[in-house]
């Protein structure tokens, strides 16, 4: 299994939110090319990014901060957050990013999801943020009219080999992570799903771990690691165990 620690920029710094509630952000770094380093040191394998102020923009606005994560890091990164057109997703892969997140785009541009999985195979990941199964979209204000489940299968059908899966309702609760629905997620549609939202201690992982034969790829952590409730290299161990 895989663990993303998750780095989230906003005004060039590492920050943590609420269930996406701008208003109520945590600043946790200003360095996020030494965070990148920190988790790399740890055993981190691949760095989750998110650029909240480009989900609002619409387009990339943490540039020199995704440089600095990669160049320190010096481990493979996945960028989303805004990403709606093709020239966004050549100008990132172009610039090193290793796999593009498209989000609120899977849902409102589908083509741009099938278009982008046959030029760039394998480097397309489709993020599904769902509230009660319900998927939302545009930094969560809205709703996409659709079930997660439906939706994952229409990304399988367009090429998608992977899905980052968020429980929006327990994002940056530390309330414990959906298991349920994110297997769910992976059963419907038969990839590879990455579990995030909630994940709030050992014990999390311990249980998606033992959930990877029914399609469990993985884990992102966020401010679970940012406030010490979780030891990344102790992670890393159970996420290999055999």
């Amino acid at each position: 299994m895989n663990i993303y620690p998750a780095i989230d920029l906003r005004g060039g710094n590492c920050v943590r939110l609420v269930k996406g509630d701008f208003s109520r952000e945590t600043i946790y770094s200003r360095d996020p090319g030494a965070m990148a380093r920190e988790w790399a040191a740890a055993g981190a394998s691949s760095i989750h990014v998110v650029d909240l102020d480009g989900a609002l923009a619409g387009e990339s606005r943490n540039l020199t901060a995704i440089r600095a994560i990669m160049e320190q890091g010096g481990i493979p990164i996945e960028v989303g957050g805004g990403i709606r057109n093709m020239s966004h997703i050549e100008r990132l892969l172009a610039a090193g990013v290793h796999q593009v997140i498209l989000g609120s785009a899977a849902v409102k541009d589908p083509q741009l999801v099938k278009d982008a999985c046959r030029a760039y195979p394998g480097r397309i990941v489709v993020g599904i943020d769902a509230k009660n199964g319900d998927v939302a979209v545009e930094g969560w204000e809205a709703s996409g009219h659709i079930q997660a489940e439906e939706l994952a299968k229409k990304m399988a059908d367009a090429g998608v080999e992977r899905i980052i899966f968020t429980d929006i309702a327990r994002d940056g609760m530390l309330s414990g992570v959906n298991v349920e629905a994110t297997v769910a997620v992976a059963k419907a549609s038969g990839l590879k799903v990455t579990a995030s939202g909630g994940v709030a201690s050992l014990e999390d992982l311990k249980i998606l771990k033992k959930r990877e034969t029914d399609g469990v790829e993985g884990c992102i952590i966020g401010k679970a690691l940012y406030t010490g409730a979780i030891d990344l290299r102790q992670a890393v161990a159970i996420a290999k165990e055999a």
